[in-house]
């Protein structure tokens, strides 16, 4: 799976020294509103039904 620009920005901040919850809180909260605009852009293109989109993200963007 490709490593996405909110993995590469958590990683980041991972390794730098911080608060790692509330960089894992951020990432968290990050990945929801990625998951939405991914679904949103799916659904603009192909007008297609929302659990189809939904469907569309687990495919492509879930973890393994």
């Amino acid at each position: 799976m490709k490593e996405t620009a909110v993995d590469y920005l958590f990683q980041k901040l991972w390794d730098t020294p911080k608060d790692k919850l509330t960089w894992y809180k951020i990432l968290v909260d990050a990945k929801v509103i990625e998951k939405d605009e991914i679904i949103n852009a799916y659904l603009d293109g192909y007008k297609s039904h929302p659990y189809l989109a939904e469907q569309y993200y687990k495919q492509n963007f879930i973890d393994k």
